[in-house]
């Protein structure tokens, strides 16, 4: 049910990134493992699309270190036309059952449609994934009134599930960083919790591998602004192209590299399609001492 209106917050990014009951400050770090409820996935090819395999697949990567779960019902890239009723019917029952299932695990929706919103955030969803960008501007207010999170991402003002060509930017790290941090302020201004929000800087939406290296190389500009920042890099063209052309299924340690790079300039939330490795290559991260304060998310304090 809609939550009750929150009182005014202070003006600017919380430092604390809160959900279900679970808090990550600076320095610690929290993995998002994906579960794929579709038929088309340029990861597992619709290995988790059916009900029980997207069931059983979540909680696998709770048991391997997952604090988020990370829900989808569409495809990113172009591909068949999936209408909000339909993923609705792919994602809604899976929230509720790994709700019921996992009580205590954080549970995101990969979705920009408020309609797909609500009634997820009904089946116990602590968490939109919004990563094109705002495209529907209700999805913040689903995310105020049952006062669940909102990732604000950068999808350079593209339509979902297309590839743009030859996008352009003066400069994309300084144009991710204005365009996530007014959406951000938006979503506040919509009835949001700052401590709810998160931005991404959205690798490979609406960029190239240029601008998405820039963007990974730069990351510590975008974790500056001191807003909570996920990076989603798991297996992506960027990462197989930057290691001459590899193809998906040979894309682990690039992978791996780029999580590390992103850790040490400051980033809270990754990501992952292998929740296990990711784990612990944020565990070597912090026992370096790369990212001062971590508590690795284990030791996360309730709020």
């Amino acid at each position: 049910m809609p939550t009750t209106p929150m009182p005014a917050e202070a003006p600017g990014p919380s430092p604390v990134l809160r959900l279900r009951g679970r808090a990550f400050g600076p320095g610690d770090f929290a993995v998002m493992a994906v579960v794929n409820r579709t038929p088309d996935s340029f990861y597992d090819r619709g290995s988790t699309y059916a009900f029980s395999a997207a069931v059983d697949a979540a909680s696998r990567l709770v048991e391997e270190g997952a604090d988020i779960v990370d829900i989808g019902g569409v495809k990113a890239g172009p591909g068949t036309e999936v209408d909000p009723a339909e993923e609705i019917r792919r994602v809604a029952e899976v929230v509720a059952a790994v709700r019921e299932r996992h009580p205590g695990v954080i549970i995101s929706v990969d979705t920009w449609r408020s309609e797909v919103a609500k009634v997820v955030a009904e089946a116990g969803a602590d968490l939109l994934n919004d990563t094109w960008g705002g495209v529907d501007p209700e999805l913040a207010e689903v995310a105020a009134a049952y006062g669940i999170g909102l990732v604000c991402a950068h999808a350079g003002r593209v339509e979902p599930r297309t590839r743009p060509h030859r996008i352009a930017y003066a400069d994309v790290v300084a144009d991710v960083i204005a365009y996530t941090t007014d959406l951000a302020e938006r979503a506040v201004a919509a009835g949001v919790r700052r401590d709810a929000i998160l931005v991404d800087p959205a690798h490979d939406f609406g960029k190239n591998t240029w601008h998405s290296l820039e963007v990974s190389r730069r990351l510590g500009e975008l974790t500056a602004t001191g807003w909570p920042v996920l990076v989603a890099v798991s297996n992506k063209d960027f990462v197989g192209e930057t290691l001459g052309g590899l193809p998906v299924e040979d894309r682990h340690a690039g992978t791996l590299a780029t999580l590390a790079v992103s850790a040490l300039q400051g980033a809270r939330v990754f990501r992952v399609h292998d929740a296990a490795s990711a784990r612990t290559a944020l565990a070597v991260v912090s026992r370096l001492g790369g990212a001062p304060g971590s508590r690795n998310g284990a030791e996360a304090e309730v709020s």
